[in-house]
């Protein structure tokens, strides 16, 4: 912290930080590469990617993913294990067919969706075991592309369709000249049903936009781009009406049939959904209880051990009721608990292992496709400044588009200004005046705070996550993207404070000359942008905008405390002498107080009174120091605060659970 201080280490400090600035802004940035690599591997491979082919044109290449005994259990404090989240699965997803994993609350199936996409959340107490085969080979992370769609579906709100497609486009597949480009993007909307909401803006809580199975199709475009081999998608239909659920689950029918593979989650699907899966797993508190071709074929297998299907009967809501637990009365919990124990110990020893999924009708099919995909290649490449212009575009789009938030950071700003310029009407030159600037000086420099941080530490968090998906998509680098959320936010970040600055200062009629007036302007600006950049470190830690939201605040009102008006620097414990050095209010509350106070001379009734305002500098321990050495200071904080969210964002990266082999008992024999 003491890079803000104004000694010889500070200053050493304080060029390290401005280093680390620039080379984020001008460092060569990470060669893009498809699939889901993480940021270290990105960096590390970034030469074998270079002819790396990546397909455009719509074309897959074919895989089957196998799995087999596959357990995953939650271990207490002692290592003891107290719960099996997965018990003993085994199964296989078949090129060219959809993929359903059924079952009630609670059963596992989002786990297995995770282990099965590799990105099981990693925890102490998580022990996961088991093999997975991609094409019959063991997998390795770099097997092939996959895609993962989420249940939360996050972009940024005040882009068009089109315009989020087309962006996603150019970061994955750089290379792609103007009119393949569009050509790609709009079959890509065509294949998906997005035609007729192309030039809608996405939108969000606060903008009304496009549907919620609009906003899930194009998750699922944006995940297509790069024309991943396998589609992950975690409970698809949930939030949607029953129409726009059929529509979702019959994209991935037909994303299926164009050569993916396609697994899904889902809880409890009406029949028409029922019918577009292939085959299906069902699971019942982590163990499987069918595993097989989809339609008849579960209701044949299970009326053979007792349980008939009734007529005119959902099948999805008839396999729904037998094997979840009924927790009406403890005699229903143990009937049932016992029905799905038999259920699964039938399952487990049908003599041909597991059930077979439905016939591979398209293998030839899938093999021309493998062929095309060559024909439609290119290199996947990209540059920093490449990156960099198109991240600018993106920022400045969503900044600028940003109606609502703008509209009431303007009216606050004006509101804020009209209050404390009436509060402080027309300051004249008596004693008492004196402290009246000083006031209003503060709450001057602590409003611009607050408003700065508060707007940006309740987005981030969001942005963040976007961020972080299209990071480990290797769709582009940190330092582009930190660079250009920077530079696109200044026109928008610089109007509200000079709008406040404009209707505040004549009214309380401060110092009145227009140099000063600009020297005031700038000086809260330059701390609002401050502001943001911790804002943005305050999001890179919280995990979620409610605890970013209580974190920020809290934190900010320990620099208002030592902000120069309520503690003298001079007075302040030593323990504490680095905050006020890292206070972005005091730096700013000082920079106003010279502009205001140097060459202001106030009326002396009394020998003892105070006449120059070089003397309240000199009582505030300002005395001696220049504007130019406040706003010097303020950029400081502002690089320390966006070199350390550079920092967050860069070893902040998701960990997930490695795949261990099971126990030798039940490795699969040779």
């Amino acid at each position: 912290m003491v890079i803000l201080g104004g000694n010889g280490v500070g200053r050493m400090l304080a060029a390290i930080a401005a280093a680390l600035f620039i080379r984020v802004i001008s460092g060569p940035g990470f060669k893009l590469l498809p699939g889901n690599q993480p940021d270290d591997e990105i960096e590390e491979d970034s030469e074998a990617s270079d002819g790396e082919e990546v397909p455009v044109s719509g074309k897959v290449l074919p895989v089957s993913i196998r799995w087999s005994n596959i357990t995953c259990s939650l271990d207490d404090k002692s290592g003891k294990t107290v719960r099996f989240l997965l018990k003993d699965v085994s199964g296989e997803a078949k090129a060219g067919k959809l993929l359903a994993i059924m079952g009630p609350s609670g059963s596992g199936k989002t786990t297995l969706l995770n282990v099965l996409a590799g990105q099981l959340a990693a925890s102490p107490r998580l022990r996961l075991r088991g093999r997975l085969y991609v094409n019959g080979q063991p997998k390795s992370n770099k097997s092939y592309k996959t895609a993962y769609v989420r249940q939360e579906d996050l972009f940024f709100s005040q882009l068009t369709v089109r315009e989020t497609l087309s962006l996603a486009a150019v970061l994955q597949l750089p290379d792609l000249s103007l009119e393949d480009r569009d050509e790609y993007v709009n079959n890509l909307m065509f294949r998906l049903g997005l035609v007729s909401c192309a030039d809608s803006n996405v939108g969000d809580a606060k903008v009304r936009g496009i549907s919620g199975g609009e906003k899930k199709r194009l998750s699922l475009a944006c995940e297509l781009i790069a024309s991943p081999s396998v589609v992950f998608a975690d409970e698809p239909t949930t939030g949607l009406d029953a129409f726009q659920a059929e529509k979702v689950v019959g994209t991935l029918q037909q994303l299926a049939q164009d050569g993916h593979t396609v697994i899904c989650s889902i809880h409890q699907p009406r029949g028409s959904i029922y019918a577009k899966f292939d085959d299906i797993v069902l699971l019942s508190e982590g163990a499987v209880v069918y595993m097989g071709p989809a339609h008849e074929e579960p209701l044949i297998y299970f009326a053979k051990l007792g349980y008939h299907c009734p007529s005119h009967v959902n099948p999805a809501e008839f396999l729904a009721d037998l094997i979840s637990i009924d927790y009406s009365s403890p005699e229903s919990v143990y009937s049932s608990r016992r029905r799905i124990d038999e259920l699964v110990e039938a399952f487990s020893w049908d003599p041909s292992g597991i059930l077979y999924l439905s016939p591979d009708t398209k293998g030839e099919n899938l093999k021309v496709q493998s062929k095309l995909h060559r024909r439609f290649a290119v290199k996947h490449k990209g540059g920093w400044w490449k990156q960099f212009w198109l991240l600018l575009k993106r920022a400045w789009m969503q900044a600028s588009r940003d109606g609502p938030t703008n509209k009431v950071r303007a009216r606050m700003s004006i509101a804020s200004a009209l209050i404390f310029g009436s509060v402080f009407w027309r300051m004249g030159r008596s004693q008492t005046s004196i402290q009246d600037r000083m006031g209003l000086l503060q709450v001057a420099a602590i409003n611009t705070a607050m408003a700065a941080l508060t707007k940006t530490v309740s987005v981030f968090p969001k942005e963040r996550t976007i961020v972080s998906r299209e990071r480990a998509k290797g769709s582009y680098a940190l330092g582009p993207y930190l660079s250009s959320k920077l530079l696109a936010e200044i026109p928008v970040g610089a109007a509200f404070p000079l709008l406040f600055g404009a209707i505040l200062y004549p009214m309380a009629q401060l110092h009145p000359t227009l140099s000063r007036f600009g020297k005031f302007c700038g000086i809260v600006t330059v701390e609002s942008f401050a502001a943001s950049a911790m804002g943005l470190t305050v999001g890179a830690m919280a995990p979620t905008i409610e605890a970013a939201m209580a974190l920020g605040p809290s934190l900010m009102t320990v620099f208002l405390v030592f902000g120069g008006y309520y503690v003298n620097a001079e007075n302040t414990p030593v323990i504490f002498r680095w905050i006020p050095r890292v206070s972005l209010i005091r730096w700013a509350f000082q920079g106003l107080c010279i502009n205001e106070f140097s060459g202001l001379e106030f009326e002396k009734q009394q020998s003892f009174d105070i006449e120059t305002g070089e003397q309240v500098l000199d009582r505030l321990s300002f005395g001696g120091s220049r504007i130019g050495e406040t706003l010097l200071a303020q950029g400081r904080i502002l690089l320390f605060w966006y070199g350390t969210t550079y920092l967050l964002l860069k070893t902040n990266k998701p960990k997930y659970v490695q795949l261990e082999p099971p126990p030798p008992q039940l490795q699969p024999l040779d």
